[in-house]
């Protein structure tokens, strides 16, 4: 038995073939051939199979203690097929903090083709547990299943698995996470009651911002078919080169991982200490050990958020950093940072982002494994132009007397 910095280098094998190549073979072969017309080859055409993507199907099973895993597209494409093997008329309660594009898939999409989809806070386990098992003499039928994110997009909350699952397995609901901000390196979902995981492989998992992917995991070899039907029938699967492409950087997760938590817990103890800096979001910072153990987790990923402080645009920041990114995705060896009310999250209507706690000054910083003094010094001379700026704006007023006099506290 291999453990799991083993598993991320070498695979399952399949040997497929004699040559003695180190790394598996990439087959862009769209059709195979029958060796007569009666067989039943494993193998017959590249979207209903291919040796390249089942290697990596393989492996994310593997380090996920799944039965069956699936590559997909992009990490919506995942989701697509994940929610497709529901039926009109059932209800999926959603975490209320998600990613923009999931929350537009559920609402624009899904609730259109029959779903109904009903937004709660996971960690208000009263309200979940009264959402999930419905009420049947009003006609609310028990719900099909909870969806949410271990590390919410962009608050870092972080939800307890476990809890979560137990309530879900009660009443009857699968318990469908997705763990791209946390990976199996972290945590392993499945392991802790849930029933499907998903990840945006285009991530952590890839982690070179070089290719879309999306996979699916699940604990079941029924759920596994229904799974496999939708993504062969919809065809939306991983091509070979993007397979070997995640494939590659799944070897090098550990290494990445270690340097980009590292790395974000040395930000966000700058940006605390900030003044310019009103919250910051990030639950490795010190005391929050305790609880990420009690919900499953080894650490808390490469991704934080901050609030500047009123006045401050945050615009005038992003818009002058320099070894970060200004770019939306995560999970890669470069340092990116946005702003999601204008880029990640901007299909949620602000009533709704107000709602979960994203202002307009919230800042996600998803940082890379370069030197950690570089980073905080392309933050610090990003907040000194933003407060030039500020101060330029409102010459009648001195920010830091503010500050300091506690307005902003």
């Amino acid at each position: 038995m291999t453990r799991f910095n083993t598993q991320l280098v070498h695979g399952l094998p399949l040997g497929d073939n004699a040559t003695g190549a180190v790394n598996p073979p990439i087959y862009n072969s769209t059709t195979y051939a029958f060796d007569e017309v009666g067989a039943m080859p494993r193998y017959d055409y590249a979207r209903s199979g291919n040796p390249t993507r089942e290697f990596l199907e393989r492996q994310i099973a593997q380090l996920e203690h799944g039965t069956r895993g699936f590559a997909f597209a992009s990490g919506l494409a995942a989701i697509h097929a994940t929610l497709s093997i529901f039926e009109p008329g059932d209800r999926i309660i959603v975490g209320k903090n998600i990613y923009g594009g999931t929350y537009s898939l559920f609402h624009d999409y899904f609730s259109r083709w029959g779903l109904t989809i009903e937004s709660v806070d996971t960690h208000d386990f009263q309200a979940l547990e009264t959402a999930i098992a419905g009420d049947r003499e009003h006609g609310v039928s028990p719900a099909k299943a909870v969806y949410f994110e271990v590390l919410t997009n962009p608050l870092l909350d972080v939800n307890d698995v476990r809890g979560i699952a137990n309530i879900a397995r009660r009443h009857g609901a699968l318990t469908i996470v997705d763990n791209t901000f946390v990976t199996p390196y972290l945590q392993r979902p499945l392991d802790l009651g849930a029933d499907i995981v998903i990840h945006s492989a285009t991530k952590y998992l890839a982690g070179h911002s070089d290719v879309n992917a999306g996979l699916v995991v699940t604990l079941s070899e029924e759920i596994g078919n229904r799974i496999y039907f939708a993504q062969n029938r919809f065809g939306g699967v991983l091509a070979p080169l993007e397979c070997d492409a995640v494939r590659r950087g799944i070897q090098t997760l550990a290494l990445r991982m270690d340097r980009q938590q590292a790395n974000a817990k040395a930000v966000a103890q700058y940006l605390l200490a900030h003044p310019l800096v009103k919250t910051v979001h990030y639950p490795g910072l010190p005391g929050h050990e305790a609880e990420l153990r009690e919900k499953g987790l080894k650490g808390a990923g490469g991704v934080l958020s901050f609030e500047v402080v009123p006045g401050v645009d945050p615009a005038d920041v992003l818009d002058n950093l320099h070894v970060f990114r200004l770019a939306v995705s995560l999970g890669a060896v470069e340092s990116l940072a946005e702003l999601p009310c204008r880029m990640t999250h901007f299909e949620l209507p602000r009533e709704e982002r107000l709602k979960v706690g994203i202002t307009d000054e919230l800042v996600r910083l998803a940082v890379g494994i370069e030197d950690e003094a570089d980073l905080i010094e392309d933050l610090g001379q990003a907040f000194d132009i933003a407060y030039t700026k500020y101060i330029e704006r409102h010459s009648d007023v001195d920010l830091f007397a503010q500050l300091t006099s506690g307005v902003f506290a």
